[in-house]
């Protein structure tokens, strides 16, 4: 057995076909058949089961195809280093990204590292904050930006930015006796129709925080996991909604969506960069974490990420 050998089982298991294995690897499907049967011939034990539906890995099969990918990704963390020291630094980073830090950050960055590491390979993905937290926990994702820590001590993260939650109206529908754009209290918004994220949302369950703290209750008249389609309806006027700024600044630069702050209370969340200390960090993911702590407080610097910079350690496992 060598690397490749499990760099096959790792592309089966994933692929859970193998003729989409053999697709994805460029190996003659016969050829992977011969593998594994050559594989489970020297360790002993099945390591898959082939059904109508496709193929199903027995518990030794899952327990390889777990080992299998550490060493790979050990393998390759290995080779990135090396390289970084001659002078060469190369790889893929996989970054999770919340859809509101996505809005102004991703673009930026991904021109940046394209210009100054153009080797390296930047995979990045859109989830709320609570799936990139389990993505870091389980190696999925080599380092993201998470909204809090709770549960999570054990990561290595710093503390970039604190963001205050803005209310949002079109322009031609300002709901307020006050100033288009004047600071709004929480309880004057609650009243009114609110489009937010489900309960299971990260900046849904901050803004119930507060609302119960202060004993309001909120208006909430439609509930969508997504943020452009919320803008959009916001924008028409269709209702309200609640953000971070980041994830309105392009309505607001456009001026279909006017921006208030919202004070009485002032809501607040912090964002931190973090990474599961238990996987090594590479060259590529080294330098990449150190490109996105510079574009994000560039970014704050300049007004297109609306927020207070803190950028200090916040947690370091032992």
């Amino acid at each position: 057995m060598d690397i490749r050998h499990l760099r096959y089982f790792i592309a089966i298991s994933e692929e859970r076909s193998l003729s989409a294995a053999s697709q994805r690897l460029g190996v003659a499907q016969p050829s992977l058949s011969q593998h594994v049967i050559r594989l489970e011939g020297e360790l002993g034990v099945q390591l898959l089961v082939r059904s109508p539906r496709g193929i199903v890995l027995t518990e030794e099969g899952q327990l390889l195809a777990d080992r299998a990918r550490d060493i790979c990704d050990s393998l390759d963390r290995c080779v990135s280093d090396l390289r970084a020291a001659g002078g060469i630094v190369r790889g893929t980073v996989a970054f999770g990204m919340p859809p509101s830090v996505s809005m102004v950050m991703s673009v930026p960055l991904a021109e940046t590292i394209r210009v100054e590491y153009p080797q390296i390979r930047l995979q990045a993905t859109e989830a709320m904050s609570g799936f990139i937290k389990t993505w870091i926990e389980d190696k999925t994702v080599d380092i993201g930006f998470l909204y809090d820590l709770d549960g999570k001590d054990h990561f290595r993260a710093t503390h970039i930015l604190d963001e205050e939650l803005c209310f949002f109206s079109a322009p031609e529908y300002w709901p307020l006796s006050s100033p288009p754009g004047s600071p709004v209290a929480l309880a004057e918004v609650a009243a009114l129709d609110l489009i937010l994220p489900t309960p299971s949302h990260g900046l849904r369950r901050t803004i119930e925080k507060h609302a119960h703290a202060r004993h309001i209750e909120m208006n909430v008249v439609l509930e969508m996991d997504a943020m452009t389609q919320i803008k959009e309806l916001a924008a028409r006027g269709s209702g309200y909604t609640i953000f971070a700024p980041a994830a309105a600044h392009d309505f607001v630069a456009r001026g279909e969506l006017l921006k208030a702050r919202i004070v009485d209370p002032v809501i607040a969340r912090p964002v931190y960069l973090a990474n599961n200390p238990a996987l090594p960090m590479s060259g590529a993911c080294r330098a990449v974490e150190q490109i996105t702590l510079e574009v994000a407080r560039e970014l704050v610097r300049r007004g297109i990420w609306d927020g207070r910079l803190v950028g200090e350690d916040v947690a370091v496992a032992g």
